[in-house]
């Protein structure tokens, strides 16, 4: 697919054989659906490759309740480039993969999350997301009965997590009044800061003076004297 022309077209997809997975997934039950996706050790890209038929199985058994699929499309992790390359030249078989998925799982909504800054990639998402509702490809066969459309919802938002941590990072929390508060991590108090465990016990430090709480109410006795993220408010 992807040093043809236009691959990212839905009849350049369904020329290399687009679609022809959701057909059949769509005659196969679920229970069939993710034993097949098992047996062919199909894995997930990220890190844990981990295997997507078993993480298929872990969904508890429908209980009439519906279900949502959710895709982050992001790639804000350092270093990765593998979503964005997929949306700008073969959109479709993300397309073709959420529809497989949200009817194995009985699902008939789905969300795909898309960073904001890179506009191209999600109009290119979008198109396809159109293009395969116009074909009649996501108009049954879907949620848990599998007679309902599928609705896929492009999200586009600003980069979040991965890529604020290179940023000053801020750490909210409340005072005891239930009134919102910030301040830097970059200027978090030491002395507020649990020491690493060593052995079964905690190493205290005797908690700065300015700093809120020294010990939250309900706080357990083994617990140490401040919580992670508390900050210096000198």
């Amino acid at each position: 697919m992807w040093d043809k022309p236009r691959s990212w077209t839905l009849d350049a997809y369904r020329d290399a054989g687009g679609y022809q997975g959701l057909a059949r997934a769509k005659t196969m039950s679920s229970a069939d659906l993710i034993e097949l996706v098992k047996a062919s050790n199909l894995r997930g890209r990220g890190g844990a490759g981990f295997p997507t038929g078993l993480k298929w199985s872990f969904l508890p058994a429908p209980d009439g309740l519906p279900r949502y699929l959710v895709v982050n499309a992001d790639e804000s992790e350092p270093g990765t480039c593998k979503d964005m390359p997929t949306l700008m030249a073969n959109p479709h078989a993300l397309v073709e993969g959420v529809a497989i998925t949200s009817r194995a799982i009985g699902a008939d909504r789905a969300f795909v999350y898309v960073r904001g800054e890179v506009a191209h990639a999600y109009r290119r998402l979008l198109h396809a997301i159109h293009d395969a509702v116009d074909a009649g490809l996501l108009d049954s066969g879907f949620g848990l009965d599998g007679k309902q459309a599928l609705k896929i919802v492009a999200h586009a938002a600003p980069a979040p997590t991965s890529a604020a941590r290179r940023r000053p990072c801020w750490t909210p929390w409340r005072d005891a009044a239930g009134t919102r508060a910030c301040a830097p991590r970059s200027r978090r108090c030491r002395a507020c800061t649990p020491a690493p465990p060593s052995s079964t016990t905690w190493r205290r430090s005797p908690p700065c003076p300015g700093c809120w709480p020294a010990v939250p109410p309900g706080t357990p006795p083994w617990a140490p004297s401040a919580p992670r993220g508390t900050v210096c408010s000198r």
